[in-house]
């Protein structure tokens, strides 16, 4: 059994701390300490109700708020503020946010009591807390989140004066307090119960990761795995961010994280600047919506439809996987166009080698997936798989310790019976073990390094979800705003009206509305705005509701890759040294199966393995299956040789306009157009290759 040996080595800074507003950190001196363990308190907090489960939902919901302002004013006072009362002031919002929480919990009981009247110091507290979720939502996250968020909660104060359907009956400040500050569909509501029960443990679980070698272990496996094919480094940087995706649903941060090694090397190996940002981001965005983690929308998209977790990730398997197909392909071409090849084998290190090394990091995803898909709930297999990377790197100084290979195996396999129990014995029997652990991390060598491994790697966690958990917050104003004056309704009868007629028009609606609101805010509130507005008006036309979800989830990615804002690619401009826009452009054109599926799944769901249709019921489900994804590949195939001009050989202009119209003739489910499809196909790529193939050699005189 090898060490972790990254464990050591500080994880990379991700793009939240540059993107959201924060410096790297926590800040200096003694306050700095103090943001420290405030974010280890926050932590282990969470954890603790995950685990135990004691304390009620709406009093874990209040303080997961209360921690998300106390840690996110302290570091803006300790990394932003200038001068001493710059800091007063945001230490003493973080103090007020904090007792928000608190004020929840020691009166939560008389809370229940009095809900449909609250006294003097319920409108304060409900109120201050409103008012510093918008503050802190606007150093953190940017102004457009906030006005989006500030018009509908205008329009509750003010909607009686707005004309036509627009009109509601009015409501008094102490009801929308009440609504906002203290009910379930507010603030408190779906979005920030899932940040609290859900989000924050994987986040903890990927920082964990992180901290243990496991970016390591992905790039070493990717290098060796492809790094040898036609546009290696491209190739590699596609498959280190598909693995980044199993463990970390943040675009943007996997941007940076992997970013800095591979944006750099693919420019090195002759890719434009442009490009190389566009493929990093493409991919790294991708890491949303591949399983068996996702991104944070997920957990909120099975809570929203009260689905098991493992339905959304069986929904977003088959579309991942032609997600990063499309990359894979489209760097190919454009390898190809620029006549890169791949690196060289000797200088690579072997993919199994390092698997060999680090298989002890996949064991505890293998877990979590395991638990995932045997029917637990994501609470407990996120604690659990969290607990066991917990185990792996504080028995890492203890295997160590023994000396003969045979023991360290014997080892090895009596913590890992001991660890396995908790699925029979509960989870107590798991905290035994780490708290043993930890106390014998004390006596041996390494055992202190280790122990502050772990805690850092909590501290991380915690910072890590501020972003994700803030977004949550705030976008309870939109919800709280379409339940309680019902404009929702109006919004959904416009889409219903023009989906009567044109289904297809309805989806180019929604997914304009996706791509609009994703200029300014991030996916979460992009998928949980338009969800609400659209999933139920699809229903209405026939679009199973899963499938309605993800076709916003799709578009709400997609938003971060589009001109003109595209936030992934912004971060992956300083290491690129290029312009945003410029790698956006290359990034739409690498994204394309991102815009053909989820409209390809609305009329054929069973590419998302949802209900089969007439292929199905007369030759079975697995043969409709096979059949959408056969021609799906061969659509995404044929776009990627439009947008790039390169097959076997350049393209010409002809051959790319028909390329692009075959493939358009394919992503339909109309009569007739599969078959004229796959014939043009075969003949297109049949005279491209008769055209491209080398001349006969001269015979010999």
């Amino acid at each position: 059994m090898t060490t972790l040996s990254a464990a050591t080595t500080p994880a990379p800074h991700t793009a939240e701390e540059a993107v959201e507003g924060l410096p790297p950190g926590f800040g200096p001196g003694i306050m700095g300490r103090i943001a420290f363990a405030i974010a280890i308190a926050f932590a282990l907090f969470q954890l603790w109700t995950a685990a135990y489960g004691t304390l009620p939902s709406q009093v874990v919901r209040a303080m997961h708020v209360g921690f998300l302002l106390l840690l996110g004013f302290g570091l803006l006072g300790n990394l932003v503020a200038k001068t001493t009362l710059g800091r007063i002031v945001f230490w003493t919002l973080a103090v007020l946010g904090f007792s928000t929480g608190l004020y929840n919990w020691v009166f939560y009981a008389d809370l229940l009591k009095r809900s449909s009247f609250l006294t003097p110091p319920d409108l304060v507290a409900g109120t201050v807390m409103i008012i510093l979720v918008f503050e802190a939502a606007r150093r953190l996250m940017g102004l457009p989140l906030v006005i989006i968020s500030g018009l509908f909660l205008a329009y509750c104060f003010f909607g009686q004066y707005m004309p036509g359907p627009f009109v509601h009956r009015g409501y008094d400040f102490a009801q929308i307090i009440e609504h906002f500050g203290f009910g379930t569909e507010g603030i408190y509501g779906t979005p920030i119960y899932v940040s609290s029960a859900y989000i924050f443990i994987f986040v903890v679980f990927a920082a964990f990761l992180e901290r243990a070698g496991m970016i390591r272990l992905f790039n070493d496996f990717a290098l060796g795995l492809v790094g040898g094919w036609r546009g290696g480094p491209a190739q590699v940087c596609t498959l280190s961010s598909a693995l980044m995706g199993t463990i970390s649903g943040s675009g943007v941060a996997n941007v940076v994280a992997s970013g800095q090694f591979t944006i750099p090397l693919m420019k090195r190996f002759g890719f434009r600047a442009a490009f190389a940002g566009g493929v990093e981001a493409t991919s790294s965005m991708g890491g949303q919506i591949m399983p068996p983690i996702m991104g944070a929308v997920a957990f909120i998209m099975a809570e929203t439809l009260d689905v098991p977790y493992s339905a959304i990730v069986i929904a977003a398997l088959i579309p991942a996987m032609l997600y990063f197909a499309t990359c894979f392909w489209v760097v190919h071409l454009e390898s190809g166009k620029a006549g890169l090849r791949g690196m060289s084998r000797a200088d690579l290190p072997n993919p199994w080698h390092a698997v060999r090394d680090h298989w002890p990091l996949v064991l505890p995803l293998a877990a979590l997936v395991y638990l995932l898909f045997a029917g637990y709930t994501p609470i407990f297999a996120g604690t659990m798989g969290l607990a066991l990377v917990v185990v792996l790197i504080l028995g890492t100084p203890l295997a160590a310790a023994i000396g003969p290979r045979a023991f360290r195996f014997v080892f090895w396999i009596a913590l890992g019976l001991a660890s396995a129990a908790f699925i029979r014995f509960g989870v107590n029997l798991l905290m035994l073990v780490i708290a043993a652990l930890v106390v014998a991390c004390i006596f041996v060598k390494g055992g202190s390094e280790t122990l502050a491994i772990v805690r850092d790697a909590l501290a991380e966690g915690a910072r890590n979800a501020l972003p994700v958990g803030i977004a949550c917050a705030i976008v309870g104003i939109v919800i709280g705003t379409l339940t309680l004056t019902g404009i929702a309704s109006t919004f959904i009868g416009a889409i219903i009206a023009i989906g009567e007629n044109n289904l297809f028009l309805s989806l180019v609606l929604t997914m304009l509305t996706c791509l609009v609101l994703g200029m300014g805010i991030p996916t979460i509130p992009n998928y949980i705005i338009t969800s609400s507005l659209a999933g139920p008006a699809l229903l209405e036309l026939g679009v199973p509701l899963l499938v309605s979800h993800m076709f916003v989830f799709y578009f709400g990615i997609m938003a971060d890759l589009t001109p003109p804002v595209a936030l992934a690619c912004f971060a992956a401009a300083p290491m690129a040294k290029t312009s945003g826009l410029k790698i956006s452009v290359q990034a739409t054109k690498l994204a394309a199966a991102g815009f053909i599926v989820p409209f390809m799944a609305v009329y054929t769901p069973s590419l998302m393995l949802q209900d089969g249709g007439a292929i199905a019921a007369q030759f079975g489900y697995p043969v409709e299956v096979a059949y959408i994804v056969l021609k799906t590949v061969l659509a995404i195939g044929l776009l990627g040789v439009a947008v790039v001009g390169y097959l076997f050989g350049p393209v010409g202009r002809l051959e790319r306009l028909a390329a692009f119209a075959v493939s358009l003739l394919l992503m339909l489910a109309l009569p007739l157009t599969d078959e004229a499809g796959f014939a043009l196909a075969l003949i297109l790529v049949g005279q491209h290759w008769w055209r491209m193939r080398p001349p006969p050699m001269p015979a010999a005189s």
